[in-house]
């Protein structure tokens, strides 16, 4: 089973930076494949919010509301998704969870798909 480990939360006042990072790993096996690559996050008495996409190919793709303040990158040799965000607000304030999706196994006969989500790392942004 493909795990995530998100890093990087903290409170930061408006107008700073974080920069949140997710890693994926598997205990037994290998992952051979990573296509997409997701920020998500959830505001108290929210529904989840798909914040930013990249794709294995390195497109990417933003909610509205991040555009032009948040950035997210990978590091295919690391399995490791990055969120640059800055000029951050109070409205950013939640929980921020990466999903990842792509294909692992014991052996590449046999690998299968898996979607995976981390625990969650806050972010609270004091105005």
């Amino acid at each position: 089973q493909v795990q995530l480990v998100e890093s990087g939360g903290g409170l930061v006042q408006a107008g700073g930076s974080l920069k949140l990072s997710c890693v994926a790993s598997i205990a037994f096996g290998t992952i051979f494949s990573i296509n997409f690559m997701r920020w998500y996050r959830q505001a108290p008495g929210q529904q989840r919010e798909l914040v930013a996409t990249i794709a294995s190919g390195g497109w990417t793709n933003y909610a509205d509301s991040v555009k032009g303040r948040f950035t997210i990158s990978r590091d295919n040799s690391k399995n490791t998704v990055y969120l640059q965000m800055n000029s951050l607000e109070p409205e950013d304030t939640a929980l921020y969870y990466c999903n990842v999706d792509g294909e692992s196994g014991l052996h590449y006969s046999s690998r299968s798909s898996f979607n995976s989500w981390g625990q969650g790392t806050q972010v609270i942004v004091s105005s």
